[in-house]
């Protein structure tokens, strides 16, 4: 298949490494181009913040934050990696800023949406 390839960014708690990986890989193998988090600050990155002063990791967060964003203007929609159904601050601010940009909403276990008159979820 040759030919214009859609563009999901993944969201979800880093927490989720394993999740995010698989998820990667099965969207990939159906012909889509994945952008996903550039760290796993959660769940084997730590590293990354140790020895860091409290306005640096501040900093930090919000940059990683904001260039999420960005990604997410970049893609056709958003995969939410939402294991048990766990959906934490950040992730929200990642879904309204998805939809608030008429991003579709996709995600890895159905979160009750459709219940609540949400029209625009999906899933895999």
């Amino acid at each position: 298949m040759v030919g214009r390839y859609p563009v999901i960014t993944l969201c979800g708690s880093t927490r989720f490494k394993k999740e995010f990986m698989e998820v990667q890989k099965r969207l990939t193998l159906d012909g889509n181009i994945v952008i996903s988090v550039g760290l796993f600050g959660h769940s084997g990155d730590s590293e990354v913040w140790d020895g860091m002063d409290e306005g640096t990791m501040s900093r930090t967060k919000e940059m990683l934050d904001d260039m999420h964003k960005r990604k997410i203007d970049m893609a056709d929609g958003i995969y939410v990696i939402n294991v048990g159904g766990y959906i934490g601050e950040s992730t929200r601010s990642e879904i309204d800023y998805a939809l608030a940009h008429g991003k579709k909403v996709r995600y890895l276990e159905d979160p009750g949406l459709r219940q609540k008159g949400w029209s625009n979820y999906d899933r895999l």
